[in-house]
């Protein structure tokens, strides 16, 4: 049916890999306007631009499930650190963390600041925030969750208690108008000492909201280490009781005494799975990263320091050295850090090897771009699964890791004609090297993009070409009436 009709672009000669799991085919994709016009042996369709792939790898662009993006999206539009891995779509707003609706008059608590320092930094509502994305639009599409955490920053006086009714009446309204704005979800940061002391029921409550809205939940749950299980069970039983889909972020394991215990966090989440729709991401590494705590080391066997206001010379060294010299244990040199920022060494590498593995991961890099020393997975996550763990490792096929990365996370946001490569759908592409992809970002220099990716491209237009953003902001908001059913098959 396209024959006769000129592409935009065809990208000939190429290993299509559609994103659904299924193996790899050669031939052509072809490009008009924003959309992906056909994809087979099209021979007889003529281009105003043609590329040769080379027999190279072409395939869906990536969706990033988990970010932190919400700052940068505005402050860097051009949005190298994800673009440059292949990353297409960024879901912010994870971790009970988003820019909006916040309007306060102090510095916001940790880890809001984690998005800016400064309270004229956040915004009073979604409509705002959405139109000032809108006026200075990204190199690549984003979905956006409101924060628990932001509505009780923006309704509490105290965060050492569970909110009262009237207050949780004022997040209802707040979060209510955020879905009519285009927020997909909200997602809950309850490891997070502003968010410790909300009840499950206080969660339920406001998930209810996000029932009669159709939209999502994703949590990082209330503990990742020796309550895990009890975590996951509140998790299910948020979902289960509002009815609503919720992913699990940045699925792990944490602290030595609790290596091994995927297995048993992985049979909990296939069970919960035959009777309400459940989620869960993670990111391809050993260490984690998040702000430092007066409370917690997070189980730790090491600590790299990513960044401190009070000692901004800190961000790279690590934390046991700067204890030394100033004399004192680590426990006391992390009151002269914060507000600060870590990586934390504290999983297993069969852990994250299972996880990854388990079918229904999506990949989420969980990246913190305002980090002046970030973890390397902020540059590296996606290079580093495909290049590492698919070619090096093993672990999984090409087909499977795209799968991951693609179609698997559009279903479960709901992205709309994306994360697979077939005619109609918008033209998300990733033109990259199996054989030379690479993660080049590392702990001691992690602000380094990924080789073997060669273009990728954001509704129809090239934004990476060949190591260097082209410039193009092609990037769309995707709001909550944008999106598909949400779906976890």
């Amino acid at each position: 049916m396209f024959e006769n009709k000129k592409a935009d672009l065809i990208i000939r000669n190429a290993r299509i890999i559609d994103g659904t799991g299924a193996p790899s085919e050669n031939g052509d994709v072809a490009v008009l306007d924003d959309r992906i016009q056909a994809v087979g042996y099209l021979s007889r369709l003529s281009a105003s631009r043609e590329i040769d792939a080379g027999g190279l790898a072409v395939c869906p662009g990536f969706v990033d499930t988990h970010t932190h993006d919400d700052r940068v999206l505005l402050s860097d539009p051009r949005m190298s650190c994800k673009v440059s891995q292949g990353v297409t779509t960024v879901v912010a707003g994870n971790c009970g963390c988003s820019l909006a609706p916040l309007r306060i008059d102090h510095r916001p608590p940790p880890p809001l600041d984690l998005l800016g320092e400064h309270q004229d930094q956040f915004y009073s509502n979604f409509d705002d925030y959405f139109q000032a994305l809108d006026n200075e639009p990204p190199s690549l599409n984003a979905v956006c969750q409101v924060g628990h955490t932001t509505l009780r920053a923006a309704t509490m006086d105290a965060y050492d208690r569970p909110a009262t009714a009237k207050e949780l009446s004022k997040m209802r309204n707040m979060l209510e108008d955020s879905l009519e704005s285009g927020a997909c979800g909200m997602s809950t940061g309850l490891f997070y000492q502003p968010a410790k002391a909300a009840l499950t029921s206080e969660i339920v409550e406001l998930a209810n909201v996000l029932n009669q809205h159709g939209a999502i939940h994703t949590t990082h749950m209330r503990n990742e280490g020796d309550e895990i299980t009890e975590s996951l069970r509140e998790t299910f039983t948020i979902g289960a009781e509002a009815e609503i889909p919720v992913v699990i972020s940045h699925h792990k394991c944490g602290g030595e005494s609790n290596f091994g215990r995927s297995t048993e966090t992985l049979a909990l989440i296939e069970q919960a799975r035959k009777a309400q729709s459940v989620g869960l991401d993670a990111y391809p590494y050993t260490a984690s990263s998040t702000v430092l705590d007066a409370h917690d080391l997070y189980n730790a066997n090491r600590v790299l320091i990513t960044w401190s206001e009070p000692m901004p010379e800190a961000a790279g060294r690590e934390l046991s050295e700067i204890a030394q010299e100033l004399g004192v244990n680590q426990q006391e040199a992390v009151l002269s850090l914060i507000p600060g920022g870590g990586v934390f060494f504290m999983m297993d590498e069969d852990d994250v090897r299972r996880i990854l593995s388990f079918p229904q991961t999506m990949i989420g890099s969980d990246g913190l771009p305002s980090d002046k020393h970030p973890h390397p997975r902020l540059w590296g996550t996606f290079p580093r699964v495909l290049g590492h763990y698919v070619r090096d490792v093993k672990l999984f096929s090409l087909e499977e890791a795209v799968r991951k990365m693609t179609s698997l996370p559009s279903a479960c946001f709901g992205l709309k004609d994306r994360g697979v490569l077939k005619s109609g759908n918008y033209a998300d592409l990733v033109i990259f090297d199996p054989d030379s992809i690479a993660d080049t970002a590392t702990f001691d220099n992690p602000i380094n993009p990924a080789k073997g990716i060669l273009h990728v491209m954001v509704n129809g237009r090239i934004v990476w070409n060949e190591g260097e953003h082209t410039g193009e902001r092609s990037g769309n908001i995707l709001r909550l009436q944008d999106l598909d059913q949400f779906r976890f098959d």
